[in-house]
């Protein structure tokens, strides 16, 4: 009579079998990062976003009462967020004093920010989903986290609050 030999895979056997699997896909799939357009030259910043794009250094402690207004507002910016697909000029407000590294906000708007947290994050996601106005911010170098808020004005433009400094 022949026997037959089974094998059995330990539960941990299974698991490093997986992560080789996964491994070799990840190693043997295509960069998309190095196939992806660059933001480096204003050129291609343009062809991405096709708005103007323009670049403000304020301080929060003298734009308190406009960042208020606009955190107020969210619920109605990520509504429009997801609605727009063009704009006419998007405009980068750098609320330098603002920045973790200056402190944070003032406490005004630090407070609005605490009351409106959820609908902050919301609108943070929104933008990272919207393709023009996620290469306006990035292309700026700014982080998501340190957008504080949105404000859409009626001559197809938005101004974009961030929590940090122009990059040099």
């Amino acid at each position: 009579m022949e026997r037959m030999m089974t094998i059995t895979m330990t539960p941990d056997s299974k698991w490093l079998h997986a992560a080789a699997a996964a491994a070799f896909l990840a190693a043997s799939a295509p960069q998309t990062a190095l196939m992806a357009q660059g933001l480096e030259s204003p050129e291609a910043i343009d062809t991405i976003i096709g708005t103007e794009v323009e670049e403000e250094e304020s301080r929060a402690t003298a734009d308190v009462a406009k960042v208020v207004a606009a955190i107020e507002k969210t619920p109605e910016s990520i509504a429009t967020i997801r609605k727009t697909s063009k704009l006419d000029k998007v405009d980068i407000v750098f609320l330098s004093d603002a920045a973790v590294t200056e402190g944070g906000p003032p406490p005004e708007i630090e407070a609005k920010i605490k009351e409106h947290e959820e609908e902050i994050a919301e609108l943070r996601q929104e933008l990272e989903g919207n393709a023009m106005l996620y290469h306006a911010i990035d292309s700026r170098q700014i982080l998501l986290r340190d957008v504080l808020a949105v404000e859409f004005n009626d001559a197809n433009g938005v101004v974009i609050y961030a929590a940090a400094k122009p990059a040099n």
